[in-house]
């Protein structure tokens, strides 16, 4: 009986999600101590609106690390894709056409990173870089640093129409995440992914096309990034020029802290899922206990050292058990 609990307790130690859900226990506890507001029902309902922005931008960028690769423009098309809907609108395109012509767009745009990134041989970090600017600016040029017209006739309900505490976004967060858990953890595709990040000469060697691989997660990410920005023009019935500002660093943020490697190869869906519940709770505890907004960004880098240096020592700790 020892034996099994031991075994079972080290499994779970193992865990790479195991370090990020033990810091949203600790952070939870924390602000519900200096707030019993925090986990009321109305505070808990502002949470579930909020998270799926993040996380469902966060999951693209987790499998594209897990490829290897890097996209900092992630929070650009947050914004561009909501503008190029509003643009599509005014010109007497149907809304409902008008949504997918952008997330269309948006996928185009991952491609266009993948291709330059693979066919030039340059870092993806320095290709999403430009393309972070470039699409930032795009978004300031049409829109002219101000607000389009929010049309009425877009169909809000469908993508975040109320569903008690939490709206209809939070579905489809939770739908995506089963759909990439799936791909990533039961399909050959995944295998090719963790292959692909993990070490690209043996999987070429393997007859895996690695190219194809991180071209198809360019695109993926991109396409997730803006259909998470039309989430939130959607919720907040307007569309910000400065939408989706320094998203790139909470997506990036969030899939570290829920254990996916820089270096690629290793990841998971629900370590990311747990790490944008974490960030935007950090985010939503500290209004509660009426911080200064400026400690979000010292709490969130914080986390992510965190995340890491505990999910390095449980591992250690794990490996060295006597089941």
């Amino acid at each position: 009986m020892r034996h099994t609990l031991l075994f079972t307790l080290r499994r779970a130690l193992l865990l790479r999600e195991i370090s990020s859900l033990i810091m949203l226990l600790v952070v939870i506890l924390v602000f519900f101590a200096l707030s019993p507001l925090f986990l009321s029902r109305e505070n808990v309902g502002v949470v579930l609106e909020i998270i799926p922005e993040l996380g469902i931008v966060a999951l693209g960028v987790t499998m594209l690390m897990i490829a290897g690769e890097f996209d900092l423009s992630v929070g650009s098309l947050f914004a561009f894709c909501p503008i190029m809907i509003s643009l599509f609108v005014s010109e007497g395109i149907h809304p409902v056409l008008s949504i997918v012509l952008a997330l269309l767009l948006s996928l185009l745009l991952g491609g266009l990173n993948g291709f330059v990134t693979l066919y030039f041989g340059i870092p993806s970090f320095i290709t999403t870089l430009g393309t972070m600017l470039i699409w930032r600016g795009a978004v300031l040029l049409i829109s002219g640093g101000w607000p389009p017209p929010f049309s009425s006739a877009l169909p809000t309900a469908f993508l975040v129409g109320r569903m008690g505490i939490f709206r209809a976004s939070l579905l489809w967060f939770v739908g995506i995440t089963v759909l990439l858990w799936f791909i990533l953890e039961r399909t050959d595709f995944g295998n090719w992914m963790f292959a692909t990040g993990g070490n690209q000469v043996a999987a070429r060697a393997m007859g895996i096309d690695t190219g194809k691989v991180k071209l198809a997660n360019f695109m993926l990410c991109s396409l997730l990034a803006g259909f998470a920005g039309v989430i939130q023009s959607f919720r907040l019935e307007t569309t910000l020029p400065s939408m989706g500002g320094s998203l790139e660093m909470e997506a990036i943020a969030a899939t570290v802290i829920g254990g996916t490697a820089l270096s690629g190869g290793v990841g998971t869906v629900i370590g990311t899922v747990i790490g944008s519940f974490l960030i935007r709770i950090i985010d939503n505890g500290l209004v509660m206990a009426r911080a200064p907004s400026y400690w979000f960004r010292v709490f969130i880098g914080i986390a992510t050292i965190l995340a890491v240096i505990l999910n390095t020592f449980v591992r250690e700790r794990a490996r060295k058990m006597r089941c």
